[in-house]
């Protein structure tokens, strides 16, 4: 396209964007127009993409990271002929996929779910990383980027991994239009202020007239031509750009325009024109990666293992069965045993240092690229990249994230080192499957397990050493349990799940010793949880004893009690969790203070008991 048919084009999104916010009634048009020539020069001249095939391996990705100027991707959907003119304009409307922020649940031509401001840039990079070292097939990651989000310290954990990684297939773009919700932004249209910032991380910076289509074409150029660095292009634009009652004006934000035919008319009017986007050059298949039978370690029963000693091994293992499995730490990989993998396979180990956010953010990008990615850090440090596995569930996204040193059977480290709120954060996440394994046999398995899932998986792992309890040639099932003890005679049932396992079993043999039976059941499946189980349970003992080292709100006694919403007559439930604010102690120490060891759950099980006959 010429200069004039550029610029036109730029016309005809701004157009668009503003009829599909005044269809909808709310919507983000002025944040799209600011932004409509930056798209119309990349959708015409340097996008490389098949909105056929949007599978195709060699196709660039494009991510909007200020992802409430949707109405502008959806007019470029519509000049690309991807959607159609009477699509465009169900714009929010039930139903329809263009929703007011983005997802690849609705659209295949979505890479991540967006809306939630500072992950754009992140989960590019995730992308441009397994492009460059993983995929290989020479496509583009373009992240148009709003000014505002650029406060977020996400953007900035992006900026730093794309720049030590040299990620010069990344291009971020980003849209200096100066005003944010509700006013100006920090650094307003100094342009210089952002370059500097980018520069410290080793990106090459590109300073532009955001409206100038023959800048923009060139600064793009000149973005492809870059090697050894990612590059960001600086474009101070105009927010409502094109119409004199909103250019520039504060107070705007979020909102359709006030005189929408009015506005429509200075812009020129309705065009219908349509780009023909270039298509990738290759059209290889992305990969053939061959999937062998999993030849996971094996623990003879007896031996003393620590769970997250058998998940890096089991990983490791996986890793070898199957060349779509890659593995991120979060710079803790000697405690997490993640190191397992990367001895085994570096060209699929990625760390990511301390920066959760970042990690889980490449987790979501290669997950999008079609690979299998285990990320690994602290169960307590996952809480801080809660969004980011939030919108991965918007995203519909499939992660397996994976957190050791759970709970204060870590012992002397203290209360900011224990995972205590994991459980709950990850129940809470929707379509999520939530795991705590007991024994080095049984986290094996589900560990292989994991990479058949749909959704967000967590598996909980834990520091200290416990028995092995289960053969190497046990199943579980996700969505199961297994009964460890149960006689007719059983007074009560115990549920418990990952480091209570053997303390509830030690428990058990001390009552049973008494005369006292009780059921003892290994509720390693979180979510989904095994309710018939349970309920059976709850027939023949009338009363269930849940233990847990996780705080008493949203773990396993939640998960229990809610196994009960469905009409049936609610059992008996007490639950035994940490209640207090741990300090540093030995393990032993830490669980009888909690009151959730050997020792505690006798006692509330005598107390029970006792309670009974007394009724």
């Amino acid at each position: 396209m010429k200069t004039d048919e550029l610029a036109e084009l730029g016309q005809q999104l701004r157009v668009d964007s503003v009829r599909a916010s005044a269809a909808a009634g709310s919507g983000h048009p002025t944040s799209s127009m600011s932004a409509a020539d930056l798209m119309a020069v990349l959708l015409a001249h340097h996008l490389r993409y098949d909105f056929e095939r949007p599978e195709h391996p060699a196709n660039d990705r494009f991510v909007l990271s200020k992802g409430h100027a949707s109405p502008l991707l959806y007019a470029a959907y519509k000049a690309a002929g991807a959607i159609e003119d009477g699509e465009l304009v169900t714009f929010r409307k039930i139903g329809s996929r263009l929703e007011g922020h983005p997802t690849p649940r609705r659209l295949p031509w979505v890479e991540t779910a967006t809306g939630s401001l500072g992950q754009g840039l992140p989960v590019g990079v995730g992308i441009a990383l397994a492009g460059k070292r993983l995929d290989r097939t020479g496509y583009r990651v373009w992240v148009l980027c709003g000014d505002s989000e650029l406060a977020e310290g996400s953007v900035w954990e992006a900026a730093e991994h794309a720049g030590y990684e040299n990620l010069d297939n990344l291009i971020a773009i980003v849209d200096v239009n100066r005003l944010g919700q509700r006013g100006p932004t920090r650094h307003g249209h100094d342009l210089d202020a952002y370059a500097r910032r980018f520069q410290a991380f080793d990106w090459h910076t590109i300073e532009i007239d955001g409206h100038d289509v023959d800048a923009i074409d060139r600064a793009y150029g000149e973005a492809l031509s870059t090697t050894g660095q990612p590059t960001v292009i600086l474009a101070r634009t105009l927010k409502g750009r094109g119409v004199a009652a909103v250019e520039d004006r504060e107070g705007l934000h979020g909102k359709p325009l006030p005189e929408a035919e009015e506005a429509i008319a200075e812009l020129g009017g309705p065009r219908d024109l349509r780009v023909r986007v270039s298509e990738p050059q290759a059209a290889a298949a992305l990969r053939s990666l061959t999937t062998e039978v999993v030849r996971l370690p094996h623990y003879d029963l007896g031996d003393e293992v620590a769970t997250r000693d058998a998940f890096g091994k089991a990983l490791a293992a996986l890793g070898t069965a199957r060349g779509d499995v890659v593995a991120l730490d979060g710079e803790v990989g000697d405690s997490t045993r993640t190191e397992e993998f990367a001895k085994a396979h570096p060209d699929r180990f990625f760390e990511c240092y301390i920066a959760e956010q970042q990690l889980v953010a490449t987790a979501v990008g290669m997950a999008a690229r079609g690979w299998v990615p285990y990320a690994s850090t602290f169960a307590a440090f996952l809480t801080r990249a809660h969004d980011f596995v939030r919108m991965a569930s918007v995203s519909g996204s499939g992660l397996n994230l994976v957190g050791s040193h759970a709970g204060v059977a870590i012992g002397q480290d203290g209360p900011s080192q224990m995972g205590l709120e994991d459980l709950a954060m990850f129940r809470s996440v929707y379509g999520s499957t939530v795991l705590y394994p007991c024994d080095a046999n049984q986290t094996a398995r589900l560990v292989a397990a994991m990479a058949g899932l749909d959704g967000i998986r967590y598996l909980r792992t834990s520091r200290g050493k416990t028995p092995v309890i289960y053969g190497p040639d046990e199943e579980f099932p996700v969505g199961g349990s297994k009964t460890l003890r149960s006689s007719e005679e059983d007074r009560l049932t115990v549920v418990a799940a990952g480091a209570t396992v053997p303390e509830a079993l030690a428990a058990a043999d001390r009552l049973a010793a008494d005369g006292i039976r009780v059921r003892v059941i290994d509720l390693y499946s979180v979510k989904p949880v095994d309710a018939g189980t349970l309920h059976r349970a709850a027939e023949d003992t009338g009363c269930l004893l849940t233990v847990e080292d996780h705080h008493p709100e949203g773990g396993l006694g939640d998960a229990v009690a809610e196994a009960f919403g469905d009409g049936r007559p609610t059992p008996r439930l007490v639950r035994l969790a940490v209640r207090t604010m741990p300090g540093s102690a030995a393990p032993d120490e830490q669980l009888h203070a909690a009151g959730i060891d050997a020792v505690g759950i006798t006692a509330a099980a005598r107390l029970l008991v006792e309670e009974a006959v007394v009724r």
